[in-house]
């Protein structure tokens, strides 16, 4: 699990209140980073099937419209800027068959989850296509600012060794 992930997860955990499971492995070598439930009231769930794509290598750091193509992710010199496309993760993250029959063991049928791409921001006028595609985007930056906001209030200790290092970096940067 990339350390993006575990912050991602972290935060869906004890930012969110959700119950998690990690890196589930599907048929054809695919993978779901993450998925989430969130006890909503006595009897209703909200479920969160996330990927994450989390760059801060220059060009490849924001998620584009640009055009996906399969073949083109096979292209070596093609496969990051690829990766970093909206039609990548609807299709592939989303969208694949193996991930499909993966999603149902665990109850998560379509229309009865969100679909969530975490990433370093994404361009103008994307978060809209990406609504009409049925899916939300969320900001890292925004993730590392609430996980800053409540690791800074002193009240909660976290165990868990992702929470910890960034509350204490949290601390470190308090003046």
């Amino acid at each position: 699990m990339e350390t993006t992930e575990k912050i991602v997860e972290a935060y869906v955990r004890y930012v969110k209140g959700c119950f998690t499971l990690p890196n589930i492995k599907c048929g054809g070598q695919f993978e779901i980073d993450l998925l989430a439930i969130q006890q909503v009231g006595k009897s209703r769930l909200k479920r969160y099937h996330i990927e994450s794509g989390v760059s801060i290598s220059g060009q490849f750091s924001r998620l584009t419209n640009k055009p996906y193509s399969v073949e083109t992710l096979k292209i070596r010199g093609k496969t990051a800027e690829q990766r970093r496309t909206l039609g990548y993760f609807v299709e592939r993250k989303f969208g694949a068959q193996h991930i499909q029959q993966e999603l149902e063991k665990y109850g998560f049928l379509p229309g009865n989850y969100s679909k969530v791409i975490v990433s370093w921001g994404w361009d103008a006028g994307l978060l809209e296509v990406a609504q009409k595609a049925g899916v939300e985007l969320w900001d890292f930056k925004t993730i590392l600012q609430e996980i800053a906001e409540i690791s800074g209030s002193g009240k909660t200790y976290f165990t868990d060794d992702t929470m910890r290092t960034l509350q204490l970096m949290a601390k470190a940067t308090i003046k």
